[in-house]
């Protein structure tokens, strides 16, 4: 498309001589303006994708893909039968029946901490790869009988607990006497420490038995919910309608991730979408710059335009000349973008840890963003469309100086001289 000589004299006005420095500094910016836009670009998309994809990790790989429920709202019976045949459906991996109910946190060392305590049987919590995978003090070989408690590393942390120590449980839901209302009391054995890398998990979540769960909160041969993963969590709509026809005629409410969480994640989505529009200026704002420098740099090449016509150029070429200029660094840019995107992905975490020591502040608060981790997971397909948006508006912005330049009139220009 280009020639060896249209090749050798956009390169030429690319290099900037004595009385020319300031189209070559327009240019450097409009390149350095096009790299940050796509890196930034990059940047943005990948932590959001990796903060969804956490979050969304996290949150199912704890609370399970959808739940099972009694349709009046209360304790469930008959779960082991109902859980029997949830599992016999098609598609369900698993199917837990779980206990679980608000309290109070305390212990002797003071302070109190709200939270949820769930039950659970010993083997179904082996099972769990977000717990059992994360086990970082104690072990869950002691988890069972009716005397132990797994609890998170940051509420260990609030209350001064460890091991061994013991965590006093207050339920809400006291027992009658005669005296009134007595909130109900318990203390448990810590046996295990887990990190699921969740700031909510952590802090506000403990495991017990589930029998020592039933007693606790008083629902003896039932449950809260049976509990359900799916081998493809995208198919939870038409596996749970598959689940309702299984169980009836037992009335049941089931209710599944995309229900429970669909406020949240549709607001991760939203920002996302709202990032890109917003980043997007960026790149078009430095397309607004090689569109500047190009016609600055044309209006200083018109006597160079005019020669080249005499001699024989014709408007394409001096077209294809200036588009290569502008398009040259519009690629350039748009690579170097990429490459700083992709290695600032590469290494976000050690970047973060980095700027944390060196400015003494918290970047990146758990308490805030719900993880402990900065997150980065890279899309090929969205990093291709950045890209190519990228080249996309580079050589759109060539276009009319490019034309304005072919359009010269070499009489007039050479007469102006």
């Amino acid at each position: 498309m280009f020639g060896a000589f249209e090749r050798a004299v956009a390169f030429r006005y690319l290099r900037a001589r004595k009385g020319e420095r300031f189209v070559s500094v327009i240019a450097i910016f409009s390149l350095v303006g096009i790299a940050l836009g796509v890196a930034t670009l990059i940047i943005v998309m990948s932590v959001m994708n990796g903060f969804r994809q956490e979050l969304l990790g996290r949150i199912l790989g704890l609370n399970g893909h959808m739940g099972v429920y009694s349709a009046q709202g209360g304790p469930l019976p008959d779960f082991d039968s109902i859980a029997a045949k949830v599992r016999a459906v098609p598609g369900v991996v698993s199917a837990t029946p779980i206990v679980e109910g608000q309290v109070l946190f305390t212990s002797e060392v003071g302070g109190a901490s709200g939270g949820i305590a769930r039950g659970i049987r010993p083997e179904d919590l082996r099972a769990r790869p977000l717990i059992a995978g994360n086990i970082r003090a104690g072990s869950l070989d002691r988890f069972g009988g009716d005397d132990a408690i797994v609890i998170g590393t940051r509420l260990a942390q609030k209350l001064g607990l460890r091991v061994g120590d013991r965590i006093t449980l207050v339920s809400p839901q006291g027992r009658d006497t005669v005296v009134g209302t007595v909130p109900r009391l318990r203390a448990y054995e810590i046996v295990a420490l887990f990190e699921a890398g969740m700031n909510e998990y952590d802090s506000g979540y403990v495991f017990m038995p589930f029998a020592a769960a039933q007693v606790y909160f008083q629902q003896r041969n039932m449950a809260s919910q049976v509990e359900v993963f799916v081998d493809n969590p995208d198919h939870v709509s038409a596996i749970g309608r598959e689940i309702y026809q299984a169980l009836a005629p037992t009335r049941v409410r089931i209710l599944d991730w995309q229900s429970a969480n669909s406020s949240f994640f549709n607001a991760v989505q939203v920002e996302r979408n709202v990032m890109f529009l917003i980043l997007t200026l960026i790149i078009v704002v430095a397309a607004f710059n090689i569109v500047s420098s190009l016609i600055m740099l044309v209006k200083d090449k018109g006597r160079d335009i005019a020669i080249l016509r005499t001699v024989g150029a014709t408007r394409g070429a001096i077209m294809r000349i200036f588009l290569l200029c502008g398009a040259s660094v519009g690629v350039v840019g748009t690579l170097l973008g990429f490459a700083i995107g992709m290695v600032f992905c590469a290494n976000i975490e050690r970047i973060r840890e980095a700027l944390q020591s060196l400015t003494g502040t918290e970047l990146f608060s758990p308490e805030v963003y719900f993880l402990s981790k900065l997150p980065a997971v890279v899309n090929p397909h969205e990093v291709m469309q950045v890209v190519g948006m990228g080249l996309l508006l580079s050589l759109l912005a060539t276009l009319y100086p490019s034309w304005r330049a072919a359009r010269t009139d070499p009489v007039v220009a050479l007469r102006n001289e």
